[in-house]
């Protein structure tokens, strides 16, 4: 929808000439192909940026553009200063903008801003405070950041201010992770991992809690780059960054770590193809945290283990593991839960739920379930909604509801431009192909149009 007064961009109107919007969209993706970004650039985000709506694109789509037109500035696209867009809240009033990077919130996802968001956690003082520790920027790359664990700084006091860096760290990542997907964060994100396990290896404590606390925050550090490299295709790296969490999880005698390592290397695991591996490690997961006290906790291990026995065509097993995913789930929320679950709603218990019936070919019932997925979903997770609504899209195609599940596809790549997330495009991929079986119906014509534009049919 077209912001209130917003002034269409005749400049950028005129430098796309007789091509059509969706010619231009994908000479877009070219020149960003050419430069090694990666823009989800389609018919409509340029029909947004004409009509005034994006008065500023974000930093990728800004490198891509004065590509394109050599020599010229974001004034002469007919784009307002970054500072200009930045500086005004919703309500119109200019305000006084910091020399830093505004903090990630949950009430803005405009496209100006979602590059910017995907960078805060890198420049935040916590952050950088934790990297200042042992001696380095989080702006290294390369050989220079490699080289870094190599050297033997002098050994530091870890205290209050190193740990809260830590665990500052770690919610950061999960908020942006939450609204733009992993594709985007994960490189940026190994450097504050390095830094945390750096404080391990050579710091010194002098309480236990902090030691503790320390410890559990670089676990969880771990387990959420982890998540970052699962999300982005990158099973490998994602499985051993799970395996450090768990040796630190062990080391520290921290069932909680464990039990969250277990969790997510199961979701790896069935992810990955190996669902009895799935299911060993979401059994493993389930005896760690039975002490703990959080009924939520176990419910998810249990949804873990279901998938992995759909995976095994277990239907029985797997039918059994959901009841008591049920029951756990029914019993409520506990202050035991831990703080990483905040994302485990009903909308993904349904949503897991669908995944299981999808893997066991059940597609009409995969559909209800993930259609109440995305009935329950908050919209301010973008990047769970996308997933959501791509489980969908898949469950509908295989369901033989064409026309609905190309509506439903429609939705995913609106979303796109937000989340940058490759198992979210590859599971849009693979509903694809099963729509080109019907591709003379016009609903299923104009998606299989829509995502041959977007490169979504050969999964980039």
């Amino acid at each position: 929808m077209v912001s209130t007064g917003a002034v269409p961009n005749l400049a950028f109107r005129r430098l796309r000439g007789p091509r059509s919007a969706g010619e231009f969209a994908a000479a877009v993706r070219r020149s960003a192909r050419e430069i090694g970004e990666q823009v989800a650039c389609d018919a409509r985000y340029i029909g947004r940026v004409e009509s005034g709506e994006i008065r500023c694109p974000n930093y990728a789509y800004e490198r891509v553009f004065l590509h394109m037109f050599p020599g010229t500035t974001l004034a002469d696209l007919g784009f307002s200063s970054r500072e200009t867009v930045r500086g005004r809240h919703r309500g119109g009033a200019t305000a006084e903008i910091p020399d830093t990077p505004l903090p990630p919130t949950l009430q803005s996802d405009s496209d100006e801003e979602s590059d910017v968001l995907r960078r805060v956690f890198m420049t935040s003082g916590t952050t950088a405070m934790a990297a200042a520790t042992l001696g380095f920027g989080l702006g290294a790359t390369g050989a220079a950041a490699a080289a870094v664990p190599a050297q033997r700084p002098t050994q530091r006091r870890v205290g209050e201010a190193e740990v809260t860096a830590v665990e500052k760290a770690v919610r950061q990542i999960r908020l942006l992770d939450d609204r733009h997907g992993g594709d985007g964060l994960y490189r940026r994100a190994a450097q504050p991992l390095r830094a945390a396990y750096a404080l391990l290896d050579e710091g010194t404590t002098t309480r236990r809690s902090t030691s503790d606390r320390l410890h559990a925050g670089a676990g969880e550090l771990a387990i959420s780059v982890g998540w970052l490299a699962h999300d982005s295709g990158r099973f490998e790296d994602a499985r051993s960054h799970y395996a450090e969490a768990l040796a630190t999880a062990r080391l520290a005698g921290d069932a909680a770590l464990e039990a969250h390592a277990f969790c997510n290397a199961s979701f790896l695991a069935r992810d990955a193809g190996r669902p009895r591996e799935s299911v060993r490690a979401a059994e493993a997961g389930q005896q760690a945290a039975t002490p703990l006290g959080s009924p939520r906790l176990l419910a998810l291990l249990a949804l873990r283990e279901a998938g992995g026995r759909a995976g095994l065509g277990d239907r029985s097993g797997c039918e059994r593991a959901l009841g008591r995913a049920h029951e756990a789930f029914g019993r409520g929320t506990r202050d035991a839960d831990p703080e990483w679950m905040t994302f485990f709603r009903e909308a993904e218990l349904e949503m897991l739920e669908a995944q299981c019936w999808s893997a066991l070919g059940d597609w009409p019932r995969a559909a209800r379930h993930a259609r109440r997925a995305t009935q329950l979903q908050d919209p301010h997770f973008t990047r769970n909604l996308a997933l959501y609504r791509a489980e969908l899209t898949t469950d509908l195609a295989h369901a033989g509801a064409a026309a609905e599940a190309a509506a439903t596809g429609h939705q995913v790549l609106d979303l796109l431009d937000r989340v940058q997330s490759s198992r979210i495009r590859a599971m849009l991929a693979g509903a694809v192909r099963v729509l080109r079986a019907q591709r003379g119906s016009p609903e299923v014509a104009g998606l299989l149009e829509r995502c041959a534009e977007m490169g979504v049919q050969m999964g980039v």
